[in-house]
């Protein structure tokens, strides 16, 4: 049994299981703000070709209406709940593209053909600032077909990540960021090995790093750009030596191996 992940850049990864095609935080632009592309090509439409999207939480460049405009009419959208009160470019796209839409909190679930995913707590401040006092949860999604693939979206370590992700085969993790400085609530190399060394996941790959950066800094800290990887794949090897690290480039598949 095999699951394909495709990397797309930053946290939008597909995930490929028992025919279902599931893409996460959709981000499709050049220049977001501040922010610039400045490793990988823009991802081909045939990225936007999914059968779920997941958003992990309100955070421009996780939630951008722009990209979840390319996605198919009906396309079936999962978003943390209250995320349609919180944006309202997200309600504008929904109603356009005439998007599925599911909102879940932790625990919740739904489903796409043979496919379940459920939703799990993620450590992080999931605000969709400034659109007033909304407190809609951050989350990540364990993704269960053939595999179990856990996308953690952006999270910080918390002590219950193993018990409510439960046994993966798959973890996605973020290792870095879009600034030279990570924020509270986020995942850096040597904390994503940890959370792989608590997972113990057969495979990790890591994301959210390497593609966007502020338009003026590439040469502050340019080691958070280019280094969160590779560094992730060295510490994983001290941590958590059991778990297979890859490091696909950008639009590049793999296959990690699922041991049933």
């Amino acid at each position: 049994m095999s699951v394909e992940v495709t990397w797309w850049g930053h946290a939008t990864v597909t995930v490929e299981d028992s025919g279902v095609r599931v893409l996460t935080d959709p981000l499709f632009v050049r220049r977001l703000a501040h922010l610039r592309r400045r490793r990988g090509a823009l991802p081909p439409p045939q990225a936007a070709d999914a059968d779920l999207v997941l958003v992990s939480h309100l955070h421009a460049d996780h939630l951008h209406p722009a990209s979840l405009a390319r996605l198919a009419p009906g396309t079936r959208l999962v978003v943390p709940r209250g995320a349609m009160a919180a944006v309202p470019g997200l309600r504008r796209v929904v109603v356009a593209r005439a998007l599925r839409v599911t909102e879940l909190a932790p625990g919740g679930r739904t489903s796409a053909g043979p496919v379940t995913v459920r939703a799990v707590h993620a450590a992080h401040d999931g605000r969709r600032l400034p659109y007033g006092p909304h407190r809609v949860p951050a989350l990540g999604y364990v993704v269960e077909g053939c595999a179990r693939t856990y996308f953690a979206g952006d999270t910080g370590l918390f002590d219950a990540m193993a018990d409510e992700v439960g046994p993966c085969d798959v973890a996605l993790l973020p290792v870095g960021g879009w600034g030279p400085f990570l924020g509270h609530g986020h995942l850096n190399a040597r904390r994503a090995a940890q959370a792989a060394a608590r997972l113990a996941p057969g495979s990790a790959v890591p994301v959210h790093y390497g593609t966007y950066w502020p338009i003026g800094m590439d040469a502050v800290r340019p080691h958070e750009f280019h280094a969160p990887g590779q560094e992730f794949a060295r510490q994983a090897a001290l941590l958590a030596p059991k778990v297979t690290v890859y490091r696909p480039v950008h639009g590049e598949s793999v296959r990690p191996v699922v041991a049933r």
